[in-house]
């Protein structure tokens, strides 16, 4: 399988700067790129069109971790943080092939890359919430955790018209009871959670990148990927037409969920 060596050497090249200072990712242990200084300030960019709102669905557990299993779609999760140089290569790898992807941005990236909503949901993609910091949301406690809802809550609300489609706790792969209780309190019936993760913060290369999920992906996966990683971007479009291949489309959360 290929993993297209030269555009990934330019683009470690082009990103190097934003990929060497790594933190704490989305997984126990993970580390997540730090994004480059904040830009100057600018004004805001006028709300892009009205998002979709958050909605429950009937039959769907509180925190939803894959769709169902009998149908052929898959969905991509992308945790938004990074350079945005990166973020935008990787969603037209997305566009290029078709695909339609879910991008949980955290409150301080939006901050710094404001157009960065626009560029997603312009793209037809899905936008949510993975907290304002992306600290370690269960160990907090409640009064601080739900600030972290809903910080990025009211960024997203102010650049698109909605809090975005879906929450995902920072730092963990599954939320306690608590923090999903203040999840529903901020407007989130449900917690997404994931049932492939493809490690790409680990920054094994894009041929591990595409193994790991290849080798775990079924029919109504959630995939976990990040923005901020020269190696998922060379990951696409090999790992899309793999999906080709077997059949799968990649769409977004809702969509995966939606009869």
């Amino acid at each position: 399988m290929l993993c297209y060596p030269d555009r990934r050497s330019a683009l470690r090249s082009g990103a190097a700067a934003a990929v060497a200072a790594l933190t704490a990712a989305c997984g126990t242990g993970a580390r997540t790129p730090a994004g480059p200084p904040a830009e100057a300030a600018t004004a805001t960019p006028a709300p892009v069109r009205a998002a979709a709102t958050p909605r429950r669905f009937p039959g769907q557990p509180d925190e939803i971790a894959h769709g169902p299993r009998d149908r052929s779609r898959v969905a991509l999760t992308f945790h938004g943080n990074g350079d945005p140089a990166i973020a935008r290569a990787v969603l037209a790898e997305a566009e290029r092939a078709g695909a339609r992807v879910t991008v949980l941005a955290i409150g301080s990236w939006l901050d710094a890359h404001p157009d960065m909503a626009r560029r997603v949901l312009d793209g037809g993609h899905e936008l949510g919430n993975h907290t304002q910091r992306h600290l370690a949301i269960n160990d907090m406690p409640e009064a601080e955790a739900y600030a972290e809802i809903t910080g990025c809550a009211q960024r997203l609300k102010r650049l698109t018209g909605s809090i975005g489609t879906w929450f995902r706790p920072s730092q963990t792969q599954y939320a306690t009871p608590l923090v999903k209780e203040l999840a529903r309190r901020a407007g989130y019936p449900h917690v997404l959670s994931y049932d492939v993760d493809s490690l790409d913060f680990t920054s094994p290369g894009a041929a591990a990148v595409i193994r790991t999920v290849t080798g775990t992906i079924h029919s109504g996966s959630v995939v976990s990927l990040h923005f901020g990683y020269a190696d998922t971007v060379d990951a696409m479009p090999p790992l899309l037409e793999e999906l080709a291949r077997r059949k799968l489309r990649a769409v977004t959360t809702t969509e995966l969920l939606t009869s």
